[in-house]
């Protein structure tokens, strides 16, 4: 799931029509994992209600013999700092203040505290989950090296307002909150650079947010080696609502209208998979 965006409604939606949660809001998915790929603040009125939802599915899914991996995106990151150039006009009163608002992004903070034990990516089977994209100079060195670099580099990050900390530009342009090379760059040049970040990771497929699908439809590129699902879930990008359902190798767009059977990329071979230890 991509790009949420301070959109409660629209996020409920999604889940509900995507088999995930029923009217109560309660997880049906049974051994489901649900992957959101971060930037669920800004632009919109709802962080508190979103990031409750997110915690509380992240509590009740096991119980079902599922799991929830919220990841950091950039926007995540930014609040963290305390750049708030993308706070959506009023937000803040939801929180009581501008000065509850920074308690609350605060590492000891009720929202900071729980983001700061987030990850920026994740493996499920063959396929890597992050926010903006992984480029094979941070690919290289393998999923655990790229959260635990992110957990080290967190809080000195934090306390220097993002001025300090990020010894390997984690948290940079290119980094994987903020790269947009699969998404925007040609095909050409942009697919071999892929292919080596997804060899070094050992899988076959990437899905990343971030860049917005101004068509509210999930796409592919690179022979569906990467998959956008940020369809603009947020009413500031027009409210569409979409979600990417993966089962073995087979892609498959989710819409309140119907489905889309995605490309797919050649299967990964197991022998060289590597296995995140989240799962």
């Amino acid at each position: 799931m991509g790009d949420l965006h301070g959109d409660l409604s629209n996020t409920l939606s999604i889940l509900k029509f995507s088999k995930i949660i029923d009217e109560d809001h309660h997880w049906i998915a049974g051994d489901t994992i649900l992957v959101q790929t971060g930037d669920v603040v800004d632009r919109g009125l709802d962080t508190i209600k979103l990031y409750k939802l997110l915690q509380d599915l992240r509590k009740e899914a096991p119980l079902h013999g599922g799991l929830v991996i919220p990841l950091l995106g950039n926007h995540e990151i930014m609040n963290l700092i305390g750049d708030w150039r993308y706070v959506y006009p009023g937000e803040p009163e939801t929180f009581g203040g501008i000065e509850a608002r920074k308690k609350a992004f605060a590492a000891d903070g009720f929202i900071g505290e729980y983001l700061t034990f987030l990850n920026i990516t994740t493996k499920v089977g063959s396929t890597v989950f992050c926010h903006g994209g992984i480029h094979p100079y941070y690919g290289q060195y393998g999923l655990d090296w790229i959260n635990d670099q992110t957990h080290q580099s967190i809080l000195d990050y934090m306390e220097s307002n993002g001025q300090e900390g990020d010894k390997y530009g984690i948290f940079g342009d290119d980094g994987p909150t903020w790269y947009r090379g699969y998404a925007i760059e040609h095909e050409d040049s942009v697919c071999d650079l892929l292919d080596k970040a997804l060899e070094f990771m050992g899988a076959n497929r990437m899905v990343v947010g971030h860049t917005v699908q101004h068509d509210g439809r999930i796409h592919t590129r690179c022979g569906g080696k990467v998959v956008l699902i940020d369809v603009g879930i947020s009413t500031v990008y027009g409210g569409n609502k979409g979600a990417l359902e993966i089962r073995g190798n087979k892609a498959t767009a989710l819409y309140k209208d119907g489905t889309e059977t995605l490309p797919s990329p050649p299967p990964y071979n197991p022998k060289k998979a590597i296995v995140h230890d989240e799962l």
